[in-house]
């Protein structure tokens, strides 16, 4: 088997290359503000000693972008020659600015052009349609000109949560409206020449992150594009529960051969991450021919993962990545809905949690809480390692819930909509909590959101057991 995709074409970012015959390459982002030199760069620092070949760090307008050059020359001055990417969002004119001075810049097709996702349903004839195209085309070609001039790298980041009212008019909330948004940037870059250009579609759900990756792969082969991709699971969460969800669904992409660079996002510190990317690619093979053993077993709708090869020397984070990567895509794909797991290294009890846990994590079966939040970065507006403990803290018990907590607006609403409940930072110690897509309640004080949000779930339930009495 062929695990890797080896007819992209080739990026080049700064001093390494990525898609080809090159190494998939690993990253993570900061979680500090970029205006705060020191601070970034002593960060940057811990992701790069760990092993992190890309560093990104958000840049919320000019005055971020700007100090990326400090950045850069602080690294530089110790010798430190490690790519950084500006993550750009609803300012194009930022984009502009950071790629005179990152070695990548990410621009995110959602909220590039388009305003800010509202969910209003907007209706376009096919010329007006056009003419919004030719909008991005008028800004995008002045981008891409200064990318050209200093030799910097583009990502396209197309976010599940972030899509535009534009996409989700005419495709709906649809992997067919997530390649869509990328294709109409990607088709631009191909026309102008451009082909230092990375390509990324990420999802919270593992269900949708892996069925637009694979329906962008043929997208752009049936336009003869070959550019590489970089995989990650969104919102993935934290601990065991992001660890499993983040390789799952990289996991069921690497063993089909997608995939030249990935981040796992966990909202933790940001070197933490490194390791698990480490460990998921040094496990592509093995775990492709897990998958195909596993594959064979299956019968009764149920599959059966025998891991009898594992190391006494192995942990059990290590067994659980191994499984997720074994089995992601044949539950992803729905070949089966039961799991069966076997291990020396695992008692039943073990064995039966982690079965439960993929099974949760391709969407199958709900046995848990369900926990919707990101990594973090330097646009985050809480302490949010500390609030995802007092959320969980409190409802941990309601199996099934799905609770989104997401430090801003960027990805917030817009994965809220996969979410029965919302926690997303609104402003310096502001907080805005949604019931699904719909907000509730606008800047509530950071110190009062907690327990408000707790309070809307338990008056949501009280309202739902009256209206099941009355039935």
């Amino acid at each position: 088997m062929n695990y890797k995709r080896r007819y992209t074409t080739v990026a080049h970012v700064g001093p390494i290359a990525i898609g080809g015959d090159n190494p998939i390459r690993i990253q993570s982002m900061t979680t500090t503000n970029t205006n705060d030199t020191a601070a970034c760069v002593s960060q940057a620092k811990r992701i790069i000693e760990a092993g992190g070949e890309l560093v990104r760090l958000t840049t919320q307008g000019t005055r971020e972008a700007e100090n990326m050059r400090n950045i850069s020359a602080a690294l530089k001055a110790e010798g430190i020659m490690t790519p950084l990417v500006a993550d750009v969002h609803f300012n194009a004119r930022v984009a502009d600015v950071a790629a005179q001075y990152c070695e990548k810049v990410r621009i995110n097709p959602g909220n590039y052009v388009d305003p800010a996702r509202t969910f209003r349903h907007l209706e376009y004839t096919d010329e007006e349609y056009q003419a919004e195209l030719q909008k991005i085309d008028a800004r995008l070609v002045p981008f891409i000109n200064i990318c050209k001039e200093h030799h910097t790298a583009v990502r396209i980041g197309v976010n599940h949560g972030s899509l535009s009212d534009r996409i989700m008019s005419r495709y709906g909330d649809t992997p067919e409206g997530i390649v869509e948004s990328c294709m109409e940037f990607l088709r631009i870059f191909r026309r102008e020449h451009f082909d230092d250009v990375v390509i990324s579609i990420k999802a919270s759900n593992t269900v949708v992150m892996v069925q637009s990756v694979r329906l962008l792969v043929k997208a752009m082969d049936r336009e003869d594009m070959h550019y590489p991709l970089h995989l990650g699971v969104t919102e993935a969460g934290e601990g065991e529960d992001g660890r499993i969800k983040s390789a799952l669904g990289i996991g069921a992409l690497l063993t089909e051969g997608i995939g030249d660079t990935i981040r796992v996002s966990l909202s933790e510190e940001p070197e933490c991450e490194i390791p698990v990317a480490r460990q998921l690619v040094d496990y592509i093979e093995e775990c492709s021919r897990l998958r195909e053993e596993a594959e064979a077993t299956i019968s009764d709708d149920t599959i059966r993962l025998d891991l009898k090869d594992s190391s006494e020397s192995m942990t059990i984070e290590q067994l659980q990545l191994k499984a997720a990567m074994a089995v992601g895509a044949l539950l992803i794909d729905r070949k089966a809905t039961k799991l069966v797991i076997s291990s020396p290294l695992l008692s039943e009890q073990q064995s039966v949690a982690l079965a439960d846990a993929l099974l949760q994590a391709a969407r199958i079966k709900f046995t848990k809480t369900e926990y919707i939040s990101c990594p973090g970065c330097g646009r985050t507006l809480y302490n949010l390692q500390d609030t995802i403990a007092r959320i969980k803290a409190a409802t941990q018990h309601l199996v099934g819930l799905k609770i989104g907590i997401m430090g801003c607006i960027v990805n917030g609403p817009g994965e809220m909509a996969d979410a029965d409940y919302g926690y997303v930072g609104a402003g310096p110690g502001r907080i805005s909590l949604y019931r699904q897509k719909e907000c509730i309640e606008k800047n509530i004080p950071e110190a009062e959101a907690v327990e408000k949000l707790l309070l809307l779930i338990e008056n949501d339930r009280q309202q739902q057991t009256i209206i099941q009495k009355q039935l």
